[in-house]
């Protein structure tokens, strides 16, 4: 386990000392924030709600978030309970507010994973880029900010992925899909 904490604090310390600077904190702090209590997904998979074509993507990438949040933030971190780099390395200033709670898995990553791959396997093949090019940028302001070990963030894509797999595992299985998409349509008459 040291051996891996250690990797873990090479890598954020990498970043710190070669990456960060005051033009990236201010995108990197785009990303962090636009991704807080899942945010930026929620709002992709509302407004998807509202076109019938996008309608079963958007069900099915709230399930994903939903499934990623009791997971991640109401099972895997209370048994885990991993401090926050920050404060096992206080030498470290925060150019972010401080975010409470424990560390592993990033449920950051694991969102915006889970959002990615629903939106990867049941969109447009743009909508996909820019879905999984944006949990990775939001992953990575987790490390840009100290506020995750690449461990975290590691744990946290895997399980997005695992949730979003599962999501869509289930709706192919009950074919929720056939049935949210009759939602709203207009009964042809006989």
């Amino acid at each position: 386990m040291e051996t891996i904490l250690n990797i873990d604090f090479a890598i954020l310390d990498f970043i710190q000392t070669t990456i960060k600077c005051v033009a990236l904190d201010v995108v990197m702090a785009i990303f962090t924030y636009a991704c807080s209590k899942g945010i930026i997904w929620i709002a992709a998979a509302v407004t998807m709600l509202f076109f019938r074509k996008t309608r079963a993507i958007g069900v099915a990438v709230l399930a994903a978030l939903v499934l990623s949040l009791l997971l991640g933030e109401f099972g895997i971190k209370l048994l885990v309970r991993r401090p926050r780099p920050f404060l096992l390395n206080t030498n470290v200033t925060l150019s972010i507010v401080a975010p409470s709670g424990y560390s592993f898995p990033s449920g950051h990553t694991a969102s915006s994973f889970a959002a990615a791959m629903v939106i990867a396997v049941r969109g447009k093949r743009w909508m996909g880029i820019c879905a999984f090019v944006a949990a990775v940028m939001i992953a990575f302001s987790r490390l840009y900010f100290y506020v995750h070990f690449p461990t975290d963030v590691l744990a946290g894509a895997v399980l997005g992925v695992l949730c979003g797999l599962i999501v869509l595992f289930i709706f192919k299985k009950t074919k929720l899909d056939d049935r949210i998409n009759r939602i709203g349509r207009s009964k042809q008459p006989d």
